[in-house]
């Protein structure tokens, strides 16, 4: 039997409805499909508009390699705008959050609203019984329900993307990738002619790819100036153009990388990151050092709670949890949890917790859910 289909129950037939990005990952999982026995139908999803060119948002060439390899998978490609629902349930949230001063994920938010929402609901309505994307995360029904798991490349995994999919969604979804690594993925893709096989990953923000971020802001955002200022001296060290364009740990950007410390100042040729905003006064303060006290935390408060079984974990339990996607698994325990909201107290002090990013929960390779960061004690 083929190594890369023993992740994958057989098809017998069965309608799947693959949403097709362009990229290797998403036609590898429909090859797989196939080649397991199912009827599959590819989707791809064009979900932005506005200034939609081929400097920035790389639509038009990535339906080129969705129709390419659906062609070479031998399967039927629709694709479905979802332009307005994008606009209404992730942008908005996505333009509030930073007028708010947060720094959202708007690919969290992309999965849950768009690709398995009104994916997941158009592919029911085209006769499907379940769909598949690309994701490297995994799928298990365990006890009478199901859990996300990390896909199997924890360089690849995208289960943190993903933990705010519920029961019904997740019963309905296959990752046909999840179980093999990126470097098969690739040779799998080029064994069957698919023309993407060496395509890279795309990057920027979901569906409207790179672009510059603070030009692009400024269309949607109106500007506020204000100042920079020291968090330890309250001394005015330069302008910020906005509170927006600017994120907890950020060092570069900041305009204020060549400005030497005062000649007592301890550290001063350490280089400046911000560490915290204050929206009222329209002031960034920043510190010197990577590991200044002021960008270190012990614990945080999350709201806007997503648990995949439907239940909140136990409280005091260890589990371990990332507050950004590239962060190291940290051990942790949740102090207090309820409908609203969580704390979480970590073992070892996290570097920049950033409201408004997703704070993630697993149990070894279980993803349990999670919540949107609203704030964080520093460390003692």
């Amino acid at each position: 039997m083929n190594e890369a289909l023993a992740g994958i129950a057989p098809g017998n037939g069965e309608t799947v409805v693959v949403g097709m990005s362009g990229g290797v990952d998403s036609s590898v999982s429909a090859l797989l499909l196939k080649q397991a026995g199912y009827k599959v139908v590819g989707l791809f999803m064009k979900n932005w508009e506005d200034d939609d060119t081929d400097d920035y948002c790389s639509t038009r060439q990535d339906l080129i390699d969705a129709v390419s390899a659906a062609d070479v998978i031998g399967m039927d490609l629709e694709v479905v705008n979802f332009s307005a629902e994008y606009k209404d349930r992730v942008f908005a949230s996505f333009l509030r959050e930073y007028q708010a001063g947060r720094t959202p994920n708007p690919d969290v938010l992309c999965n849950a609203e768009i690709k398995f929402t009104a994916f997941l609901d158009h592919a029911m309505q085209l006769g499907a019984t379940r769909i598949a994307t690309g994701h490297y995360a995994q799928v298990r029904e365990f006890d009478g329900s199901f859990q996300l798991l990390k896909g199997e490349d924890g360089t690849k995994d995208q289960s943190y993307f993903l933990h705010r999919l519920n029961q019904a969604q997740l019963s309905r979804t296959m990752f046909p990738v999840g179980h093999l690594y990126k470097r098969d993925v690739r040779r799998i893709a080029a064994d069957a002619g698919l023309a993407n096989a060496a395509k890279k990953d795309s990057t920027g923000i979901c569906f409207v790819g790179e672009r510059p971020f603070r030009e692009f802001l400024q269309r949607y955002l109106p500007v506020t100036p204000g100042e920079i200022r020291d968090l330890d001296s309250e001394r005015v060290l330069g302008r910020q153009e906005g509170l927006m364009y600017h994120t907890i740990g950020q060092r570069k950007g900041l305009g204020i990388g060549g400005l030497k410390g005062m000649a007592d100042d301890a550290g001063e040729h350490e280089a400046w990151y911000s560490a915290r905003k204050d929206m009222d006064k329209n002031v960034l303060y920043v510190v010197r050092g990577h590991d200044h006290p002021a960008l270190l935390s012990g614990r945080l408060v999350a709201s806007d709670l997503s648990w995949v079984s439907g239940r909140p974990p136990h409280t005091h339990w260890v589990y371990a949890a990332k507050t950004r996607y590239r962060q190291p698994d940290a051990p942790c325990s949740i102090d207090a949890v309820d409908a609203e909201r969580c704390e979480i107290v970590f073992a070892e002090p996290q570097w920049a917790v950033t409201p408004g990013q997703s704070v993630v929960v697993y149990e070894s390779k279980v993803c349990l859910g999670g919540g949107i960061i609203t704030g964080a004690t520093p460390a003692a």
